[in-house]
């Protein structure tokens, strides 16, 4: 077998990679070690910047199923025909830790998934909870920090964390759920995943339908106790989903829709693009749609789930966003966020390219490429790089008018200013939340929430026990006597 020729980046061949040139066997080196200067040069550059949240992640390839013809309510050319298969690629990660954290930290779960569908990619972008903390995308910074290390000892800070939360109330239904016994999955296998975002659908006759996307383990839900997650190997949870899919132990999740007209959604008990609401399954049932199955796991971590780039500005042709506010600021910011890390040609990496041909003119950047699937000259070659042209009738890109979104209409008179949800009901379903649970779910949830709330000051402790109280009596009390004994241990 012939030996595979060791070269530099630029492809020539390699002599001695394991000595450098000196002047004389114990003189210093010369300047022409240039194989070295190379080497050390991009080592010293390997690394691109840590995402601010979702930094510690997993990844693995696979397929989504539709098993039910959507077409009434959308033109998404992958949601057409039952039976059609979709390749995906699809990210968990734990949220506010970053790169050293543990798989078994108490920390939301991301759950995105690119759909490479035959008219763009879909990113379907979104946690293993259903609500966030927030409705108003201007605290999101705070919140971060919040839940982030002390900025002088670098250490986790609960009292931070009870403070931002007692100091906003719409984050008690997603705290809870955090503290709960949902708080730390077993695995990303054993967790379910939700859109969460109100996202939009419209079919060929303009009509438009609101949709909450949710992805329900066919594993099973599995957690993990508070007092047994140090037990756990930090990689724990990584390590589950590549062994699993290696011996053919591949996961499933059942793909399930909640789906409001327009006129349903102004009825909806709930303001259904407020991000920290859950639309009640009563009212809007959840109607099965697909499988999604992951079946491949990366060859490299570091090119395909490290560089991999989501964002719920990845839309397609039948898939909008909606007024919910969190959405709005995130159609910016998760895209930002990759010109940042990664590059402006960030979609021309092969995890995050197209599978269908991309034509536009966008021109130049670090890493400026080619179509993986065209094959177009890198940076789309010598065409026209500016539109209106002359030369649409000669193949020049030009849009597409047939796939334009329906007009939203805006509220009557609505006037352009901060509009605050303070004085919104943040507490009924956090509550309804408490009280479907068990017992033990329930001693879970006081005792997690008990251990934090403990290390804050007494305002901090009144404010939140006041939420609790709103929320459900008995969450309260529960809550105060748990303090009560961490006092008097």
């Amino acid at each position: 077998m012939a030996t595979t020729r060791l070269t530099t980046s630029s492809g020539a061949p390699v002599a001695d990679d394991n000595t450098s040139i000196s002047a004389g066997e114990r003189g210093s080196l010369t300047f022409d070690n240039f194989r070295m200067f190379e080497k050390l040069a991009h080592f010293n550059r390997e690394r691109i910047p840590e995402r601010v949240v979702h930094a510690r992640g997993t990844g693995a390839y696979g397929t989504f199923r539709l098993n039910k013809d959507l077409s009434h309510l959308t033109i998404a050319d992958f949601l057409q025909t039952a039976g059609s298969e979709t390749p995906v690629f699809v990210r968990f990660s734990t949220v506010g830790g970053g790169q050293d954290s543990s798989d078994y930290a108490r920390d939301p779960r991301g759950f995105a998934v690119k759909f490479y569908t035959r008219e763009g990619n879909f990113d379907l972008v979104g946690n293993n909870t259903p609500v966030f903390f927030l409705n108003d995308p201007a605290k999101f910074p705070d919140f971060v920090h919040s839940q982030k290390k002390h900025p002088r000892t670098n250490l986790p800070d609960p009292a931070a964390m009870f403070e931002f939360w007692a100091n906003h109330p719409q984050s008690l239904h997603q705290m809870t759920i955090l503290m709960s016994d949902r708080g730390i999955p077993l695995s990303y296998r054993h967790m379910h995943g939700f859109g969460s975002h109100t996202l939009s659908f419209w079919n060929r006759e303009g009509e438009r339908f609101w949709v909450k996307w949710h992805l329900k383990s066919q594993q099973g839900i599995k957690t993990v106790r508070a007092d047994a997650a140090a037990n756990y190997p930090a990689h724990g949870a990584q390590q589950d989903l590549v062994e699993s899919i290696d011996c053919g132990d591949y996961p499933r999740w059942s793909v399930k829709l909640q789906v409001l007209s327009e006129a349903q959604a102004k009825s909806l008990s709930v303001n259904p693009f407020d991000l920290t609401k859950v639309w009640p399954h009563a009212e809007v049932p959840l109607q099965e749609i697909g499988m999604l199955e992951l079946s491949r796991n990366v060859d490299n971590y570091f090119a395909e789930t490290e560089q991999a780039a989501f964002a719920p500005s990845n839309l397609v042709p039948g898939i909008g966003a909606s007024p919910d506010k969190m959405l709005q600021a995130r159609l910016f910011a998760y895209q930002d966020a990759h010109r940042y890390r990664v590059g402006a040609n960030v979609n021309t990496i092969p995890v995050n390219a197209p599978r269908c041909p991309v034509n536009h003119y966008q021109r130049d950047g670090a890493f400026a490429g080619m179509c993986p699937v065209s094959g177009k000259a890198p940076n789309q070659g010598s065409e026209v790089h500016f539109y209106p042209n002359d030369r649409v009738d000669r193949g020049a890109p030009a849009p597409v008018p047939e796939v334009a979104e329906p007009p939203m209409p805006l509220e009557q008179d609505a006037w352009i200013k901060p509009y605050s949800q303070d004085g919104d009901d943040y507490y009924s379903q956090a509550g309804a939340l408490f009280r479907l649970m068990s017992d033990d779910q329930q001693t879970q949830l006081v005792e997690n929430i008990a251990a934090g709330l403990s290390q804050a000051d007494v305002s901090i402790q009144a404010r939140m026990l006041e939420q609790f109280y709103r929320a459900d009596p008995a969450y309260c009390d529960r809550v105060k006597a748990a303090l009560a004994d961490i006092a008097e241990a």
